[in-house]
């Protein structure tokens, strides 16, 4: 069995997450694994994610992308990382597949809020930003906006309000992308008349 220390420096090699088929790939096998959770050396964030408990360098945000890799950061995450929004959220908002398995959402840590999406809209917006130091997937302001929109029924009204008019204020907003995305997610005529209003 080796030391905390090489498990450690195993761990850090994988950004401090490793799934079970790195494990097997270390020759971590199972009552080695059970050993260092009993030991709180690390922990079980779900079937087959396990994490270095004293990483110093973990955030949230790379424990959810590592976790759903194929998720897309949005809503309220988003409208707080772009400033629309002053609100710290209580869950990481996700878009992903409509096809997904839900049973995977369903996680102690950390707190997720899946949305399901068409796969031919999944990718429409997608984008790169950082983080804690991260590199994660989210969602353009524009389609952030546009889900907005389509959501604005399920939103507090105040969020609502205040990220739209963020979103008019930003002298880095696109309207014709924001019109162009409107099309496939069916808010055209919102978007016209409540965009409209504010410009």
């Amino acid at each position: 069995m080796r030391n905390i220390d090489e498990i450690k420096e195993m761990f850090m090699s994988y950004d401090g997450i490793m799934r079970t088929s790195q494990l097997t790939k270390e020759k971590v096998f199972y009552k080695e694994l059970d050993s260092l959770v009993q030991s709180g050396v690390i922990e079980k964030l779900r079937t087959g994610y396990y994490q270095l408990v004293d990483n110093e360098n973990m955030s949230e945000a790379l424990t959810v992308t590592r976790m759903f890799p194929d998720g897309i950061l949005c809503m309220d995450t988003a409208l707080r990382h772009y400033g629309y929004s002053d609100r710290t959220p209580l869950e990481w908002h996700i878009a992903v597949n409509k096809f997904s398995n839900r049973t995977r959402f369903k996680i102690d840590y950390p707190f997720v809020k899946p949305y399901y999406v068409a796969p031919e809209l999944l990718e429409l917006g997608l984008c790169e930003q950082e983080i804690d130091g991260n590199k994660v997937r989210m969602y353009d302001k524009e389609r952030i906006i546009c889900d907005c929109l389509r959501y604005r029924n399920k939103m507090d009204k105040e969020l609502f309000n205040k990220a739209i008019q963020n979103y008019v204020a930003d002298t880095g907003k696109n309207i014709p992308k924001l019109m162009e995305y409107a099309v496939p997610l069916r808010c055209s005529k919102v978007a016209k008349d409540l965009i409209g209003v504010w410009l």
